[in-house]
């Protein structure tokens, strides 16, 4: 009998190519299979329109996405937690920036009607979502109760 490895399904963040990743190997820098990119880098992934849905969509850890904009004040204030929280959790949740001004087909599309808003997805769906800017603490909490 052969034992199964849990493996988890990661987009890559340069290519888009879905790669499976075992799950106890997330901490271990995973690379891409195509390209070669780090897989679980530790900074959030910056997505426009053309790139959203397939990031989201081939990516099984929950995303979760702050949309910003740079005339934002308190994007721009929490713009250093959310770097942090994506630091600290790169194996347990995605986290990524779409600019609303860059991309604002997706945040109409998406019901984007103030910033900061943050979304969480798992496995291509919205579960959650909230809008404000949230420290590190706020950030970590509110990913704990829904990720």
């Amino acid at each position: 009998m052969t034992a199964t490895v849990d493996a988890v399904q990661l987009a890559c963040p340069d290519c888009l190519t879905p790669n499976r990743v075992p799950a106890d190997r997330l901490g271990e820098a995973p690379k891409c299979g195509k390209c070669g990119a780090l897989l679980t880098a530790a900074a959030p992934l910056a997505l426009d329109e053309t790139r959203f849905d397939a990031y989201v969509g081939r990516t099984q850890l929950p995303v979760l996405v702050d949309f910003w904009a740079p005339w934002c004040g308190p994007c721009r204030a929490m713009a250093p937690a959310f770097e942090r929280v994506a630091a600290e959790l790169a194996t347990q949740v995605r986290l990524a920036k779409v600019n609303t001004d860059a991309a604002q087909g997706l945040a109409a599309r998406m019901g984007i009607r103030s910033i900061p808003t943050l979304i969480l997805f798992k496995d291509g769906r919205e579960t959650d979502r909230v809008t404000g800017a949230m420290d590190t603490a706020g950030l970590r909490r509110w990913i704990a109760q829904h990720a």
